[in-house]
């Protein structure tokens, strides 16, 4: 079973009511084996348009990733952002399939095209 995520891309406009909510979600985080993968920290936007904050929290699964958004424990927790933020949020499933280059060895340098 693949895990699920939420990733998220925040604006704080109202920090006082951001605090209330971040104090409060931990508990649906927990109930639903939720993991902060990333939460803050430096970044860099390469390319496109950045947010302020980003998150990432990983799920057993994807199903335990929306049961997680769609609770009540969640939702209580989110009214009292009181619009404290703009977020871009997705649930999203992880892959776990085959990556690029597994178990393929790099070619050795030949020093006599050098």
């Amino acid at each position: 079973m693949t895990r699920g995520y939420w990733i998220v891309r925040v604006d704080v406009r109202d920090a006082e009511a951001y605090k209330d909510y971040a104090a409060s979600n931990g508990a649906a985080f927990a109930e639903f084996g939720g993991r902060f993968l990333v939460r803050g920290g430096r970044f860099e936007a390469v390319t496109g348009t950045a947010r302020a904050r980003n998150v990432v929290i990983e799920f057993a699964s994807y199903d335990d990733a929306l049961a997680c958004w769609k609770s009540d424990s969640y939702q209580v927790a989110r009214a009292k952002q009181k619009n404290g933020a703009d977020a871009d949020i997705l649930i999203i499933e992880g892959y776990d399939g085959e990556q690029p280059n597994v178990g393929i060895a790099p070619e050795p340098a030949n020093p006599a095209s050098e």
